[in-house]
């Protein structure tokens, strides 16, 4: 029987933490509403592996491969996947019925949406909301806001050709993936609602790429993207303009780098009285 939703979580050497997914998943109700694939990606740690094998013996799908990185994972899991719409969950965070319930509900209500994206709720070293809001380009280019815990349709995957596996460090495939489904059209729409919980730890992928990793990462970003992405030509511009006009500069950063303020600071007549606009 068809799902309406494919919940694919890559593990890598983080066994002790699926129980938490699966069972977040499990509390979301109607198991006819999804299907859980997990991929192994190549896991050396015999606890992590023993894991895996009782899942399989559960009945649960476990797809093993070498080591390939987060994008080859989710990419492998998508490929089999049954379902319309896509769910990549990391290991490490949890799910809430929100998510699959809105997120279904809206796109079987609009075919033109490709996205739906909503909040999160940091737990483990770290609590509070992670608030993310509307959907804005601009901000997307200079920075991943939406985790990749969001539900879109495998046919928009298959459109812009899955995650990038050639990254030259994991970290930004999902930026990556919404950055090219945006260029190409696609639309996300955003839920106000906490969608999933968000596990923050000090020893998370993003947090311990080093330096020269990172740099490596951004300027693959910048020189596939060059025609949207360029830091140099931006920060260029704003100098100019800040030894010229410093209200216009600092107007022009702020949208930039804080658009939610922005927004809020002109809605109050802020710039206007800056004589900026």
């Amino acid at each position: 029987m068809t799902v309406p939703v494919s919940i694919i979580i890559p593990c890598f050497n983080q066994g002790h933490y699926l129980r938490e997914a699966l069972q977040s998943i499990e509390q979301c109700g109607d198991k006819n509403l999804y299907e859980i694939i997990i991929v192994n990606d190549g896991s050396t740690e015999n606890a992590t592996i023993n894991i895996l094998e009782e899942y399989k013996r559960k009945g649960y799908t476990v797809i093993d491969q070498p080591n390939k990185g987060l994008g080859a994972a989710r990419n492998a899991g998508i490929k089999i996947a049954g379902g319309k719409y896509i769910i990549p969950l990391d290991s490490d965070n949890k799910i809430r019925p929100e998510m699959l319930h809105e997120g279904i509900k809206l796109l079987d209500a609009s075919p033109d949406i490709d996205v739906v994206y909503g909040d999160a709720e940091y737990f483990g070293e770290k609590t509070g909301l992670w608030k993310n809001g509307e959907f804005n380009l601009q901000r997307m280019m200079i920075e991943n806001y939406i985790d990749a815990c969001a539900m879109f349709r495998k046919s928009t995957w298959e459109k812009v050709n899955g995650y990038d596996e050639k990254m030259p460090a994991m970290g930004c495939e999902d930026w990556d993936l919404w950055l090219r489904i945006a260029f190409d059209g696609g639309k996300f729409r955003y839920v106000n609602k906490i969608l999933f919980d968000y596990r923050y730890s000090s020893f998370s992928m993003i947090r311990i790429i080093q330096q020269e990793k990172l740099i490596a990462l951004l300027e693959y970003m910048e020189n596939k993207h060059k025609g949207y992405l360029n830091r140099a030509y931006l920060n260029s511009l704003i100098l100019l303009i800040t030894y010229k006009r410093k209200k216009l500069a600092f107007y022009i950063f702020l949208s930039s780098f804080f658009p939610g303020l922005c927004t809020l600071l002109r809605k109050a007549g802020f710039f206007k009285k800056m004589d900026v606009l």
